[in-house]
């Protein structure tokens, strides 16, 4: 069977509705989700019969269940989930509320949790199927301004580590995707959010983190398309990359934390 069924999470905007467009034109079928989806099934412009686009807040575990079932219904299979939905909470750690960290996780690891445990069955089911896991270079390293963020896709890809080992031998495959910045609506006020509390200690910091975040927003310098492209060709061979890093700063970085690991490893070793 060449035409696959893919479920994405996300797909009314960046990243995720490339995805569903590059899919559809690969001749696919594609249930796209997104918390909002006014005009998202005519800016995708595919036959009914190809196309199926659903509401869904991914922090609802019926609604994800309630997705899955109406995905089945259209479709009858799944054969590549697309765990893309995300928000971005930024700011110096002591100036976020704890409802905004909690709800950071809700949404980055909570929301993908729910996801899959809707959809891995019927991959068990068919003993097929790709989970795409979209994280961030930031699952990988942690900065300032970003360790909330960071924490929940530090989480999300230690999950999904272990998942990916549990469902191999079931013929179900998984791919973490870690881009750099894409130039994507990501660090828009409407998905990435700041803290709130104002700290005196961290307003150099902050304000200046602030203005970082601005000006990087839409001038980001890895190319979502290719992305996209990317993943759609991952997920037509036979055994895909366990982990796809993307951007010459997310290699760069993950790099660095790899070497700085390294030099950790050994000076303990050394120690003990």
């Amino acid at each position: 069977m060449t035409e696959k069924v893919w479920f994405i999470t996300g797909a009314g905007r960046g990243l995720g509705y490339l995805l569903a467009r590059d899919a559809l034109r690969a001749g696919d079928k594609v249930v796209a989700t997104s918390q909002t989806v006014d005009g998202l099934a005519e800016r995708l412009s595919a036959p009914n019969d190809s196309l199926l686009v659903l509401p869904l807040d991914v922090t609802d575990a019926r609604a994800a269940s309630a997705a899955h079932d109406a995905a089945i219904d259209a479709f009858g299979r799944i054969d590549i989930l697309v765990n893309n939905a995300g928000r971005a909470q930024l700011g110096w750690f002591e100036t976020i509320q704890d409802e905004d960290v909690r709800r950071q996780f809700e949404i980055n690891l909570f929301g993908a949790m729910n996801v899959a445990r809707a959809v891995l069955p019927t991959m068990r089911r068919q003993r097929s199927g790709l989970v795409v896991t979209i994280s961030s270079v930031n699952g990988l390293v942690s900065n300032p301004g970003g360790s909330v963020y960071s924490a929940s896709k530090f989480a999300l890809e230690g999950w999904m580590e272990g998942v990916a080992e549990e469902i191999a031998p079931l013929g179900i495959r998984s791919l973490i995707v870690e881009p750099g910045m894409m130039r994507t609506n990501f660090l828009d006020p409407s998905t990435a959010r700041q803290g709130a509390e104002d700290i005196a200690d961290y307003a150099e910091a902050v304000a200046a983190f602030r203005t970082f975040i601005t000006q990087a927003n839409g001038a980001q310098q890895n190319d979502p398309e290719a992305l996209a492209a990317q993943i759609i060709a991952e997920a037509a061979v036979p055994d895909p990359a366990r982990r796809l890093l993307f951007g010459a700063d997310a290699h760069e970085w993950a790099s660095a934390k790899c070497q700085q690991l390294a030099a950790e490893i050994d000076a303990s070793r050394a120690r003990s």
